[in-house]
């Protein structure tokens, strides 16, 4: 009996224990899950399509820009170190595109050239003195005169030649018993050039020429006038130099990692401003071997038939290589446009999933530049997706999430500019506050005013004219003098407003007190920089181009604003006009 009631006890004991392993199990299970629950909801942030360095744990606002915050996409925490991610929103509000990089067998590219009409110096000729006097009369007197072999074009004082008359006069009297001396005293007056008819009006007349007249043995345009009137000459030297324009060299500069892609017979079209529409063709006919130091070019060289006097020395002209046979091999190549330089490196913003708006930095050896693609040595592979519009701002997001960046090798968190740190020296990639902010049609309009003087500003320095230049940054501080910050009502836009306007005032004040040339471009590049910045941040209500050129400021590079996609760089003068690409385009 007893033992049968141990064995009851232990059943029922069994039981309690499983029942109670069932019932708590269940509601830990339930805990659990509801645990989960609430940590899944907590774990929810929010995030806004245009500041992703904006990260809440509720809905509300943008604390930058006011716009509702969204759902931040899950999945981001999986990132690499250097990896970030853009939403979908941000990508068409940025207008960022992408591109698929491919190789191909470059052939038939268009190189672009920027260059001058000179004079053909194998067509030019030097009109000398023939013997020591003084200048009494100068017939060619002004440069592009039409000068024909024989035309009379000086009259020239000598008392050597006097002294040779008065021997001849004496040599002609005793020519009849002395004829080896009056020949051998006529043959000096043809080492002068003085010709056969003036010397037998001296032997007839008996009388001395006080002056004596040269004539002309070369023919051409007059290109230099070397002597004026009553200034003494010697024998042999340049009264004046003539140039023959039925043909024109076209000298173009090349850069010095482009000098293999050219040799001597291409073909080159040619462009004019004068006459835009109507190409000229020429070849390469001579390549400079000695490279010029400080711009980092050669001079390549085209010789252009020239005898409808289309082309006048002095022209600025643009040349296209055609028929260009790069390499044998495949070449990757991508836009120009992809690419962001800081002077020492160049990089690009690699998609690194093509389901996902990732992206990371990745610094890249470039080639030659060919037309609007450069040829890429390192860092890229066929198939990468990189980013080839909207370059800059995608920059910028790396920075503001402490990601690898241009300007930021190590990455790590950097100001975001709403600390009141707003400015982007040198590179527009370094501001990061270029989100646009809303203003006023009246404001917009009141910068549209600044940025075109601006524009006027900068074509004064392209065409090497200083008082035009300190002309224009005088009207430039005019009207910024009357931009109405009462039409900023938020106090965002007014701040970042009076920061950048001091910055405007103080770089065009710096322009208009100086006559320097080279100088006023320094502080243009200042000027440029802050008012991309403006414009990125308030817009002008139309398409602003910023363009580039790294040979700037010793190969530093910097940047300037355009109302027009081709390229003119303000920072050269004549010298490289078209050296430089579009980086970004604000609109």
């Amino acid at each position: 009996m007893k033992n049968n009631k141990i064995v009851i006890y232990i059943g029922l004991l069994a039981s309690g224990v499983l029942l109670g392993w069932f019932i708590f199990s269940n509601s830990s299970t339930k805990e659990s899950e509801h645990n989960h629950d609430v940590a899944k909801e907590t774990s929810q942030f929010w995030t806004c399509s245009m500041h992703p360095q904006i990260m809440q744990t509720e809905a509300g606002d943008c604390p930058i820009c006011g716009m509702d915050l969204i759902p931040a996409e899950s999945g981001s925490d999986g990132l690499l170190a250097n990896q970030f991610k853009l939403t979908e929103n941000a990508m068409e509000l940025a207008n960022i595109r992408t591109t698929i990089v491919s190789n191909e067998n470059r052939k038939d590219n268009a190189i672009k050239l920027s260059g001058k009409i000179v004079i053909n110096e194998d067509e030019t000729g030097t009109q000398p003195a023939h013997f020591n006097g003084r200048v009494e009369k100068l017939y060619i007197k002004s440069l592009g005169e039409q000068v024909q072999k024989g035309q009379a074009v000086a009259e020239i004082y000598s008392p050597e030649l006097i002294s040779a008359q008065q021997e001849l006069i004496t040599a002609y009297r005793m020519k009849e018993s002395q004829p080896n001396l009056y020949a051998s005293v006529r043959n000096k007056f043809k080492n002068w050039k003085i010709h056969d008819s003036q010397l037998s009006q001296i032997e007839s007349s008996g009388k001395v020429i006080s002056q004596f007249t040269i004539y002309s043995h070369v023919a051409g345009i007059v290109s230099e006038i070397v002597v004026n009137e009553g200034a003494h000459i010697m024998d042999g030297a340049p009264i004046f130099k003539v140039t023959n324009l039925s043909t024109v060299w076209a000298n173009f500069d090349v850069y010095e990692n482009q000098i293999s892609l050219f040799k001597v017979g291409q073909d080159v079209s040619i462009i004019t401003n004068a006459y835009p529409n109507k190409p000229f063709n020429g070849k390469v006919s001579f390549i400079d071997p000695i490279l010029e130091a400080k711009t980092r070019t050669v001079k390549l060289r085209v010789v252009l038939d020239n005898k409808q006097k289309i082309f006048k020395p002095g022209m600025f002209v643009e040349g296209t290589i055609k028929s260009m046979i790069l390499s044998k091999e495949q070449t990757i190549t991508i836009p120009t446009t992809a690419v962001l330089w800081t002077g020492e490196r160049s990089v690009v913003y690699i998609k690194t999933d093509p389901t996902q708006t990732v992206f990371e930095m990745r610094k890249i050896t470039l080639g030659n530049q060919i037309g609007n693609n450069y040829e890429v040595l390192e860092g890229l592979q066929v198939n990468d997706e990189i980013v080839t519009n909207g370059t800059f701002t995608v920059d910028a997001a790396a920075q503001l999430q402490g990601k690898k960046s241009m300007m930021n090798k190590e990455g790590g968190k950097v100001m975001t500019g709403h600390e009141g740190h707003l400015g982007m020296e040198n590179n527009p990639s370094k501001n990061n506050k270029n989100e646009r902010i809303k203003v006023s049609d009246n404001f917009q309009n009141q910068l549209k005013v600044i940025f075109n003087d601006y524009l006027k500003l900068k074509d004064g320095l392209i065409k090497d004219d200083t008082d035009n230049v300190t002309e224009e940054s005088i009207r430039l501080l005019d009207n910024l003098s009357k931009v109405d910050m009462k039409l900023l009502k938020d106090n965002e836009a007014h701040n970042q407003w009076m920061s950048l306007e001091k910055k405007i005032k103080a770089s065009a004040t710096s322009i208009s007190n100086i006559s320097n040339i080279e100088s006023q471009r320094n502080y243009f590049k200042h000027l440029s920089s802050h008012l991309i910045s403006t414009i990125q941040i308030f817009g002008v209500k139309e398409k602003v181009f910023v363009e580039f050129c790294p040979m700037v400021d010793d190969n530093n590079g910097a940047y300037w604003l355009s109302r027009e996609e081709k390229v003119i760089n303000p920072y050269f003068g004549g010298k490289m006009l078209t050296c430089g690409e579009i980086k970004q385009i604000i609109e």
